[in-house]
């Protein structure tokens, strides 16, 4: 073989070992299986919500006070507002009158003392006759119930005047203005001596006294 077959077969040989010892198709560019990193994402911090204000607590329910067990507790004064009122003749001599009241309302009121009658357009009024029951004492006038008095009257003198009606209105201890309840008492005989007694549960009890 002569010098220049035997350098081309040498720089044969070289290439065809640098080709078996290059990197495969699979390594090129990459220098082998080398595990790719997934970037990792930066997550940033989602602001915070605002805080939801407490909610109002709701303000405490006041305390029921249990109901009275005193069935009189909210009975309150007779007016004239409540009642009914008649008068009759008792005794034509002195010219005396029952004077009735009748509960017309639909629930039960006291009658507190004596009624206050005054007579005709005439100044003043009867003066009260004998003592009443105290407010604890008063009568309970239930609906439909009457209570009665006694209008005394007197004999004829100089100085007496005679009316054909009278008003009346009730003892409330209040400053409850009333509009007085009328009744016609033909030929009363209005002096000093006529008084009237407090309200009582019976008729002859209102006229005895």
């Amino acid at each position: 073989m002569s010098t220049v077959h035997r350098a081309l077969a040498l720089v044969a040989m070289s290439t065809l070992a640098l080709t078996a010892c290059g990197p495969s198709d699979d390594s090129a560019g990459g220098g082998g299986d080398v595990p790719t990193a997934t970037p990792t994402t930066s997550t940033s911090p989602s602001p915070s919500a605002p805080a939801k204000p407490p909610k109002p607590t709701p303000p405490a329910k006041p305390t029921t006070t249990a109901p009275s067990t005193d069935p009189d507790y909210d009975v309150f004064p007779c007016s004239t507002y409540d009642v009914t009122f008649a008068v009759s003749l008792a005794e034509p001599t002195t010219s005396s009158y029952l004077l009735k009241i009748t509960n017309k309302s639909g629930k039960p009121c006291r009658v507190l003392g004596h009624p206050v009658v005054t007579f005709g357009d005439l100044d003043g009024q009867a003066t009260q006759r004998g003592t009443a029951p105290g407010i604890e004492e008063a009568i309970r006038l239930a609906p439909g119930q009457s209570a009665y008095a006694g209008l005394m009257g007197g004999l004829k003198d100089t100085k007496s005047r005679t009316v054909s009606s009278i008003a009346m209105t009730m003892n409330t201890e209040s400053d409850l203005k009333q509009i007085p309840l009328k009744a016609a008492t033909p030929h009363l005989n209005v002096s000093d001596a006529n008084s009237v007694t407090a309200w009582m549960n019976d008729a002859e009890d209102a006229l005895s006294l």
